[in-house]
């Protein structure tokens, strides 16, 4: 399967990729941004395919209940499963602490639309989980795939976000006006 999502994704489809996911970290949080079509989680997939690459992602959890669930998990889906008395940053943060090793996917920005700010969630997680996170584009302008070294968060929020802001500055997501 790896050669025929390599070939789909790289030779037809002419996209590139710039860096490595890291395979020695048992644990880490992927922020993908800008998130701005459904096209991106196809992509996604298609990218971890041919890169045979273990990374899950969450979803509410009535998307995992018959006849689709067993899709959504295939995938590497994973439900959230939340009450009154929990949130979503502390189920997340829960799966990471009863793993020996978890890859999550994420976008920062909470959907498919223009944002001027990003949720904090994710860094909440990876606060909480105390994990790195690896950032990656999907810029649609250029085919490029970018993926960074992990970064770990310091003790100075508006430093880290200044950081993430500029590692995506300039990219261009499927819908460019939505960027």
């Amino acid at each position: 399967m790896k050669a025929i999502f390599r070939w789909i994704i790289y030779k037809c489809l002419g996209w590139k990729k710039v860096g490595d996911l890291p395979k020695d970290l048992p644990k880490y949080l992927i922020i993908a941004a800008p998130h701005t079509s459904n096209w991106d989680f196809l992509l996604a997939m298609a990218f971890k395919f041919a890169e045979d690459f273990p990374a899950q992602y969450i979803g509410k959890a009535s998307l995992f209940r018959p006849p689709y669930g067993f899709f959504f998990r295939w995938l590497g889906g994973m439900p959230v499963i939340r009450d009154q008395h929990t949130s979503n940053v502390a189920a997340v943060v829960k799966m990471f602490k009863e793993r020996k090793s978890l890859i999550l996917g994420m976008s920062p920005e909470g959907t498919r639309k223009k944002v001027s700010e990003w949720k904090t969630g994710f860094y909440y997680i990876a606060k909480g989980a105390d994990i790195p996170l690896v950032l990656a584009t999907l810029n649609f302008k250029d085919k490029e795939i970018k993926v960074s070294k992990p970064y770990y968060l310091t003790d100075d929020q508006e430093q880290d976000f200044a950081f993430f802001y500029r590692y995506f500055k300039g990219v261009e997501g499927k819908i460019a006006a939505y960027s």
